[in-house]
């Protein structure tokens, strides 16, 4: 016969063996759990963009026509500073602002993904990659839309492409996994410091004038007078994601250094967020 004690004692080591906050188990299994509800983040990303251009006549549209806008705008104003052919710089221009909206989205969203969604986070039992998830798709619907004027520019201006910029699809990839660990890391520590997302959003306007976006990298390192201290945009990080992209899109010759870069980025990126997540997941309920 069993007594109350016994079976008492025959729980202890199941409770023993469940996985506490502070684990590996947890964090895999709550990116895991929400990539199984790709369902409910892949109509909510579609929602968000749908109920910005409500009652809008053109609606999404406007993405483009935005992009188009200013690229062509940008590209003209300082193709004529810097003497370049417009035939080859508007595109290129275009191209870096293509990925700049979409790794600029990530940083600026992703400091506030957690706290946009405090009311689901609170009452709804949803893994928190649940919102990540749905971040990188709603910039992923957004990039789609700005390629359209990428490809009417290559058209227009008969930009020549080659079996490279097939490479333009991982190099995606890359930018996707980028923005999920900044997404996660930053979205973390901007719930206990809510000063982060005002910081991040002042410093990525600095960003974008020091990634070569409207201006050409390639052409101060030609330049013997200045190629040396040119070198040191190499440091921005953001350098080699656009250029991983850029460069396959425009059918440039491949520099594999900037890949080399971006892969070690990635790595040690995706590693941190982990070990944020395993630490600090069971707190941003608490924390937003």
């Amino acid at each position: 016969m069993t007594t109350g004690g016994d079976r008492a004692e025959d729980a202890i080591p199941a409770l023993a063996d469940e996985p506490g906050p502070r684990s590996w188990a947890r964090a895999f299994g709550d990116l895991t759990q929400g990539w199984r509800q790709r369902t409910l983040w892949g109509y909510l990303g579609w929602q968000d963009i749908k109920q910005r251009y409500r009652r809008s006549v053109l609606g999404p549209l406007w993405i483009s026509i935005t992009m188009a806008v200013v690229a062509v705008a940008m590209g003209i104003l300082y193709g004529a500073l810097f003497g370049e052919d417009i035939a080859t710089f508007l595109p290129y221009v275009a191209t870096g602002l293509l990925i700049w909206y979409f790794v600029n989205g990530c940083i600026l969203e992703g400091s506030e993904v957690f706290i946009a969604n405090e009311g689901l986070i609170r009452f709804l039992p949803a893994p928190l990659s649940l919102h990540v998830y749905r971040l990188l798709w709603r910039q992923t619907l957004f990039f789609a839309h700005n390629l359209v004027v990428w490809l009417a520019l290559v058209l227009i201006f008969r930009t020549p492409l080659n079996a490279s910029s097939f490479l333009a699809i991982p190099a995606f990839g890359i930018l996707l996994l980028n923005g999920a660990w900044i997404a996660v890391l930053a979205g973390i520590v901007a719930t206990r410091f809510r000063d982060i997302p005002p910081i991040i959003a002042s410093l990525s306007q600095l960003l974008f004038f020091m990634t070569p976006i409207v201006w050409q990298y390639d052409t101060l390192l030609r330049n013997p007078a200045v190629a040396e201290r040119a070198r040191i945009a190499e440091l921005n990080p953001v350098l080699h994601f656009v250029e991983i992209v850029r460069q396959p899109l425009l059918g440039q010759e491949i520099a594999w250094r900037h890949w080399a870069i971006a892969g070690v980025i990635t790595v040690v990126g995706i590693a941190v967020a982990l070990v944020a997540l395993r630490n600090y997941r069971a707190r941003v309920a608490y924390w937003v």
